[in-house]
Order: C-alpha cells, then structure tokens, then sequence
C-alpha cells in the first residue's frame, strides 16, 4: 500500500511534492512595463499576494514605471519597484519618486540596487547610498530588498573575489538593525542548487542573518537562457547549461527550472532553519510561460486567483 506517498498530480499530469509545493509558496516574480503590457488580467497567472517586482530599466521613464505600478497593485498585487542607484540623479529625484509611486499605486515596497549603469547619472553609486538618505523609511515603507550575488559579480569585484560583496553584505546586514521595514535579500539567478546552498550557508556562517529570496530563472530556450547568464555575470552554475547545450536530445527543448527548485526545496524541508526563505522568478521566457510553470508545479500554493 502507497500510504506514505503523498505526491500528487495536477491536472496536467504533473507530479506535485510537498516540498516543492511549500517552496513555491509565496513565489515572487519580476516584470517590466512593456512586459506587463502583454498580460491582460495578472489574476489569470499569479496567486493572491503574489509580490511583482517592476525592473527599472536605464531609459524607461518614472511615469511607465509609476503606471504599470498602479496597474498590477489595481488587480490586487504587492509592486516592488526597482530604484536603481546610478539612474537616480540626486536625493530630490529619489524623493520624488517614492512621492509617486506612494500617491499613485500605494507602494511601500522597493528594491534597492546599484544597476547596471556604469558612470552613474548623478549622487549615488550603490543602494547602500539609497538606505542611508533616510528617505524609505521617512516614507514609512515596509519592506526594503537589496541584491545578493550567491556566484560573486564581477563588475563589483573585478578581481574575482568576493571581498566588495561580502563588506556591502555586512554594512546591509547592520543597516537592518537599524530600519523599521523588513529586509532581504534578492539575488542573481543560478542554476545549480550546491553553490546556492553553500553560498547561504556561508552567509549564516558570517552572522548575516537576512533572509535570502533566491533568484531563479523562469522556463526559456537555451540559447536566451546562455544570452542572459554571460551577460549578467552569472558564474560556475552556467556550466549546467553548457553541458545541457552538448547534449543534441535536449539542446532544441525549452530549459525548465524543476531540478534545482526540487533539489533546494528538499534541502530546505531537511533543514527548516535554511536560510532561503523564498523564490524570486526571473521570467526569462515570458511571464505566461513562467507563471504556466510555477501553477503546473507547485500545487495549491501557485494556484491563480482566477484559477
């Protein structure tokens, strides 16, 4: 008798864990204002409560940005814009942006990060700048996610160390001790669950004590997938899909994240006190796509309002 089998099958066919059903449990994912332009009702894809990041790209106007905010938060949606740092060209603008983004869609959510501009535009180089003006928690807001690098990022520490990483990790850390909104972590996607769960790890180790939502990226075809990991630095994992483009029976098929979702959320219903708290979708190949992904695999906690 199977009493101990409690793997279930959605209506796709799909075999459903528990583990993965509770590591997917409160997914979050990130859109643009031209990628969100595509989705007629996010209700149709994305559970109740889901958090929506809204990536701010060099170029995108505050006004698309404040706009696709209200949107998704009209359909009843936690937005998370992106405030990138060296886009924002001084402590008014940065001001004048949260004013906006509070009067018009409600937002007490951000994500602080540097970006991914080179010369910044103005007064601020790091999302550490960002935090220090005062001006989130001034605005009252809850929640204030910074970025984590679980395979280190070049453009910080060119040399391939990890030490800029790791001292911003620290100063993030103790900013925590200090802000009344809840801090964590959103990292770069990877693609291979043993350096995750080492990186993690090493954080607990070194007192870091922010809970990690990790980044992973979201169903896409190989090629796309090899397009964005060189590009946005992503380090030993992309070697998992180098030796999935070698092998000519899966170079043509759509890369899906099952393996290392399955592989993390078993570590994490093992250990219970992991770190990861979370996971963060990079949509890669489309939000339907991601979102198709996430409700055939993760059971009743992916399940749409509209499901």
């Amino acid at each position: 008798m199977a009493l101990l089998n409690f793997k279930k099958k959605t209506d796709t066919g799909t075999i459903v864990t528990p583990e993965v059903e509770a590591f997917l449990d409160g997914y979050s994912i990130e859109v643009m204002p031209r990628t969100a332009e595509k989705v007629e009702d996010f209700r149709d894809l994305l559970p109740q409560g889901t958090r929506v990041y809204i990536a701010h790209i060099e170029g995108t106007p505050i006004e698309d940005m404040v706009k696709t905010a209200a949107r998704i938060a009209g359909e009843g949606y936690d937005v998370m814009p992106h405030f990138p740092a060296r886009i924002i060209k001084d402590a008014a603008t940065l001001e004048n942006w949260i004013a906006m983004y509070q009067g018009e869609a409600g937002v007490k959510q951000a994500l602080l990060l540097a970006g991914g501009v080179t010369t910044p535009h103005g007064d601020f180089d790091s999302s550490m700048q960002l935090l220090e003006t005062g001006l989130f928690d001034k605005a009252g807001f809850t929640n204030l996610h910074v970025a984590g690098h679980p395979e280190g990022n070049k453009d910080i520490d060119p040399d391939g160390s990890t030490k800029n990483v790791d001292d911003a990790l620290r100063w993030k850390n103790k900013f925590n001790e200090t802000t009344d909104a809840s801090m964590a972590l959103a990292t770069q996607f990877a693609f291979d669950a043993q350096p995750i769960i080492a990186w993690a790890d090493s954080l607990k180790e070194a007192g870091i004590d922010l809970p990690i939502h990790i980044g992973i990226a979201g169903p896409a075809k190989l090629q796309t997938l090899i397009k964005f990991a060189i590009a946005c630095g992503v380090g030993p994992s992309l070697k998992v899909l180098q030796k999935r483009a070698m092998d000519v029976t899966k170079l043509l098929l759509p890369y899906e994240p099952t393996e290392v979702i399955a592989e993390l959320a078993a570590h994490k219903a093992a250990n219970p006190d992991f770190n990861i708290e979370k996971v963060h979708f990079f949509p890669l190949g489309g939000i339907k796509t991601n979102a198709k992904w996430a409700i055939e695999n993760g059971g009743s906690s992916t399940k749409p309002v509209n499901g």
